[in-house]
């Protein structure tokens, strides 16, 4: 396993040791992995989302759509 020196301000290190004495975390570096997990998971929901508005923008202008007709369509092809 790779290391890594951070350097903080006091304020920063004293929340981290108050979140350790806490429980939440075992040590600084258990803290810092769980930060870059938690940033690496944010950042790929964000790229899924902004895909799929992407893509909902290069589908082209809705149709209008039917309500009652999609209905019953859906009632004849799944309620036989």
């Amino acid at each position: 396993m790779a290391t890594m020196n951070i350097s903080s301000p006091d304020p920063m290190r004293d929340w981290v040791q108050a979140q350790i004495q806490a429980g939440k975390y075992a040590s600084n570096s258990d803290y810092v992995r769980d930060l870059i997990r938690q940033d690496h998971e944010r950042r790929n929901q964000l790229q899924h989302l902004q895909q799929a508005i992407t893509d909902g923008l290069e589908s082209g202008i809705a149709e209008d759509f039917d309500l009652k007709a999609f209905l019953q369509e859906m009632k004849v092809k799944h309620l036989r």
